[in-house]
């Protein structure tokens, strides 16, 4: 999540219809009689594919096996844009799994912001390579998500990491349909990974985009089966979202209770607890009510940010010296390095990759545009709990030393969950989570939905815990509820 973008250290983290035709044939290589068109074309000395989709006259264009970051044998990776619209070039990056990938599911990867790029987990958390203690080049990450999972990296919306050109997009929901446009392309392209059991993977803001677009890519499919839209079925079965900032009337409160109770160290006295809380009770609850879900007005939601900001959130984030992504890091030592960035923007590496504009992990502009529409607060959770109903395998999970979108805030936000299993899992206690053995964390599961604290862990829970992140998404991949090894 990106809280005032401004004030804060950068955060790690269109209502369009698009009718697609029927799945890609990959014998004929056509789309409803029309035929796709594949060429090559050499650039700065590095080969490009170009696709052209016939059927939406949206492109893809992608470098081959660029040899950066993903390095094993025989592991195949492209990199590329797609555009989904007039000017507008999302970047993507897909690295095959390492294991079986001919049957290996499908994944996707969001980092939040909103407007942060998702070379961060790339680069930082659960991509192939990864910069061991800040070292300046990357080496393999023996625990990168394709161990498991052909993965796909998105950099989304326009304007974010390497995407570029025009961004229409001011809202978790006008974002959807651009992203499941690029991955009917995607499918187009690359007919052999249709039909994958397919899982979304985000954090942070990811408690926004995570649920939106799942519920967005299951109501696509169900216009696709009954004939009201063409295009190919997306096999969604997992969503798991880590750090997530889900429903901001549960979440301002947790920063209070965060800031005084974790188990790290006390930033606010008892007395300034209190306070704090009768603020939230006075000031940012009342005003959060007017935004209230996804139907509040622009204004009103807005209004809401700015409140909770000015009142709650900025004074605790400033009341003493703490890396707000990791509360036992001082605040001018963000952790983990950034040392990746420098390497994205070389342009030997922009060149290998087929990059076309200035890597920005988190630029101000289309943050801005969510904050005008006031996105920030409405609540995620009914859609949420509608995605868990439907029956998707869903893992929330939680770095324990996150305060920005901490622990407490995130268990709050998965007991409100409403589906068959919520008293259950409401009364559930949690027990330990093992990785072969070893304690790192506490969960409960009950039907298809997990809770996980990660323990020692902020913001970026792959980077801290690496093999139990990995196991984690395996479980969840997998459509099991997460569990002790």
């Amino acid at each position: 999540m990106r809280s005032h973008v401004a004030s804060l250290v950068s955060l790690l983290l269109p209502t369009l219809c698009v009718a697609l035709p029927s799945a890609y044939d990959a014998g004929a290589g056509t789309h409803a009689g029309l035929k796709d068109k594949r060429s090559f074309e050499l650039i700065n000395g590095v080969n490009h594919t170009k696709f052209e989709h016939r059927a939406t006259g949206a492109t893809l264009s992608f470098v081959t096996n660029s040899g950066i970051c993903e390095t094993t044998a025989g592991v195949n990776q492209y990199s590329g844009y797609f555009s989904v619209g007039t000017n507008m070039n999302m970047w993507f990056w897909f690295f095959e799994a390492r294991d079986s990938p001919t049957t290996a599911p499908l994944a996707t990867w969001f980092n939040g912001g909103p407007g942060c790029s998702s070379m961060i987990g790339l680069f930082q958390e659960n991509g192939p390579c990864h910069f061991v203690n800040g070292a300046s080049t990357p080496s393999l990450n023996p625990y990168s998500f394709n161990e498991y999972a052909n993965m796909l990296y998105i950099d989304q919306p326009i304007g974010v990491g390497f995407s570029y050109g025009t961004d229409d997009v001011s809202s978790t929901v006008t974002a959807a349909p651009y992203v499941w446009k690029l991955i009917q392309a995607f499918y187009a392209s690359f007919p052999e990974y249709e039909n994958r059991d397919f899982g979304i993977f985000t954090e942070s803001y990811g408690g926004h985009y995570g649920p939106e677009f799942a519920s967005y890519f299951e109501s696509q499919n169900t216009a696709i089966a009954d004939g009201s839209i063409s295009g190919q079925n997306i096999s969604l079965v997992a969503l798991g979202i880590n750090n997530g900032w889900f429903d901001a009337t549960i979440q301002e409160k947790a920063y209070v209770d965060y800031s005084y109770n974790n188990t790290y160290k006390s930033l606010i006295t008892a007395a300034q607890h209190t306070s704090y809380l009768n603020t939230y009770t006075s000031k940012c609850l009342p005003a959060l009510q007017k935004c209230s879900t996804l139907t509040g007005s622009n204004t009103a939601c807005e209004t809401a940010d700015n409140t909770c900001y000015n009142d709650i959130e900025g004074p605790l984030s400033s009341i003493s010296d703490f890396d707000v992504y990791d509360i036992r890091e001082p605040s001018n030592d963000p952790y983990p390095p950034e040392t990746y960035v420098s390497y994205l923007q070389s342009s030997a590496v922009v060149a290998a990759i087929g990059a076309k504009s200035t890597y920005q992990e988190c630029p101000d502009a289309p943050y801005e545009k969510f904050a005008a529409t006031g996105d920030n607060p409405r609540s995620l959770l009914s859609t949420l709990s509608t995605v868990v109903q439907s029956g998707i395998t869903t893992l929330i999970w939680a770095g324990d030393a996150d305060w920005i979108c901490n622990w407490f805030g995130g268990l709050a936000s998965a007991n409100a969950i409403t589906y068959s299993g919520s008293t259950a899992f409401n009364a559930k206690a949690v027990t330990n989570y093992t990785v072969n053995g070893v304690a790192g964390g506490t969960f409960k599961s009950v039907g298809n939905l997990s809770w996980l604290r990660v323990f020692g862990a902020g913001h970026e829970v792959p980077y801290y815990q690496p093999a139990l992140a990995l196991q984690a998404f395996k479980q969840t991949m997998q459509k099991q509820a997460i569990s002790s090894t």
